[in-house]
């Protein structure tokens, strides 16, 4: 769970018909999983399946997570919309995204969905389908409208069992599979293992021992040890000087970020929420400024969509590698 699902407004999406679905409980005990590449297609995850009978053609995707993975898929000829950014969307989808409407910059109401009609709904968080956002997803199957959750955004009543980059790969393979592209699912998960092995070699952040900062100012909401930022520091090798709070995020006190004296603070960049807003907050405390990290400048600046699991979180990797390397250089 990051910050972000927990604030996320519960605002609307729904549908009309051109996709079956019918819900229920998984059929076995197995992880949720998606099967075949050939109709119809079982996507489960957060205790609900639905059926997909055909390829969608008129999808919609809710939250920047959701429409990156479709976007990397390259499915943005069966959208019929999209919604919701938390930042930019990067230079090598932007085309692709560009060609896609944008139903509303956050969650659009219940009739700017209707009127696309869509027969597919994709969202990153359980908000896409609260009372006063889309409905249930129980709710939008009677409407004949086939729907998936993030295996990463279920709530905090019912998370994810597992946060790890086969989990990532596992979402990207329901939804390619839901699509009618299993295929490009395999080439995403091979292009990023061999980037993921990549960086394990350079190892650009040994010894080096790293503070994330997301957001806040009476406490610091930082990477824990069990979502994206880990995910990202093991992969390069870097120590989170919080590594042993349980879950993805932690509201932790200023007092043991002071007491961590980090070498390295990375700060997520988000529209709610920016590096340069983070940056300003740490120079100007009279405490804070006084960290050697914030006095030398060692500050790695990352987009928030390359800081929680999905399609990016890899390419957020190598951007940490990257600015990790050159920090040690300077």
């Amino acid at each position: 769970m990051t910050r972000r699902s927990r604030i996320l407004p519960a605002l609307l999406l729904a549908s009309a018909l051109t996709l079956g679905a019918c819900a229920g409980a998984p059929e076995d005990d197995a992880p949720d999983a998606a099967t075949g590449g050939d109709y119809p297609v079982k996507a489960a995850s957060c205790g609900f399946t639905s059926t997909i009978e055909a390829k969608p053609t008129r999808a919609i995707t809710m939250n920047q997570g959701a429409t990156e993975v479709a976007l990397a898929l390259g499915v943005e000829d069966q959208l019929a919309g999209t919604a919701y950014l938390d930042d930019s969307v990067p230079e090598k989808w932007k085309a692709a995204y560009d060609s896609v409407d944008v139903l509303s910059a956050e969650y659009p109401d219940h009739e700017t969905v209707l009127a696309a009609k869509p027969d597919f709904v994709y969202g990153s968080y359980a908000s896409a389908f609260g009372d006063e956002a889309a409905g249930s997803q129980p709710e939008l199957e009677r409407l004949g409208i086939g729907s998936f959750t993030s295996l990463f955004g279920c709530g905090e009543n019912n998370p994810s069992a597992d946060v790890s980059f086969d989990a990532v790969w596992d979402e990207i393979e329901i939804v390619a599979d839901v699509f009618g592209v299993p295929e490009r699912a395999e080439k995403i998960k091979d292009d990023q293992e061999r980037l993921l092995d990549q960086l394990a070699s350079e190892k650009s952040g040994v010894g080096m021992d790293v503070f994330w900062f997301d957001s806040g100012d009476k406490t610091a909401f930082a990477g824990a040890g069990e979502g994206g930022p880990q995910l990202i520091l093991d992969a390069v090798g870097a120590t989170n000087v919080f590594a042993d709070l349980d879950g993805g995020w932690a509201d932790v006190s200023w007092e043991k970020v002071v007491a961590a004296d980090p070498d390295v603070i990375v700060l997520a960049d988000a529209g709610w929420s920016t590096a340069a807003d983070k940056i300003a907050f740490l120079e100007a405390d009279p405490v804070l400024s006084e960290l050697e990290a914030v006095k030398d400048k060692r500050f790695v600046t990352l987009p928030f969509s390359e800081s929680t699991p999905g399609v990016r979180l890899a390419d957020g990797a190598a951007a940490v590698a990257e600015q990790l390397a050159t920090l040690a250089t300077s």
